[in-house]
């Protein structure tokens, strides 16, 4: 499971013309689901996600969590996230899950990130044409892998 992360003062998911999603400052994360995935993948990336200090705190320096700044989360499903890239130009999805196995993953995902950072979770639509706007604050982007975990 792959995440890439954004700090972010505002950022919205829009489908066939419509804001689905908005939130205001916080994080707006890319989720990519593997094959070989599992629920405990889910937990730990949202253990490290809901503890990861990368907002200001009085003194300037990185030192708070979501939490901490009361934060809003966006989470999007995005399966280019595990492209093969090294053969060709035309990238492989080999890797990713399937809707069968990603679409519970992926439920589970917001339900695990909800319990772990005490927030409800803006989203996009799973498998859906999404417009993804943001603003990087920063710009801090951060990726997390759970086949990275050491």
């Amino acid at each position: 499971m792959r995440v890439v992360i954004q700090r972010v003062s505002e950022a919205s998911v829009t489908i066939n013309g419509t804001v689905k999603s908005a939130i205001g400052r916080g994080f707006m994360i890319l989720l990519g689901i593997e094959t070989e995935d599992t629920q405990e993948d889910a937990e730990w990336l949202c253990g490290k996600i809901a503890g990861l200090r990368i907002f200001a705190d009085e003194a300037g320096l990185m030192n708070c969590d979501i939490a901490a700044i009361n934060g809003a989360v966006l989470l999007i499903s995005q399966f280019t996230l595990h492209a093969q890239y090294k053969k060709g130009n035309r990238p492989s999805f080999i890797r990713a899950a399937r809707p069968e196995q990603a679409i519970p993953l992926y439920e589970f995902f917001i339900q695990a990130l909800t319990a772990k950072t005490g927030r409800p979770i803006a989203t996009g639509t799973f498998g859906a044409d999404m417009k993804v706007a943001l603003v990087n604050d920063g710009p801090v982007t951060i990726i997390m892998d759970s086949k990275n975990k050491e």
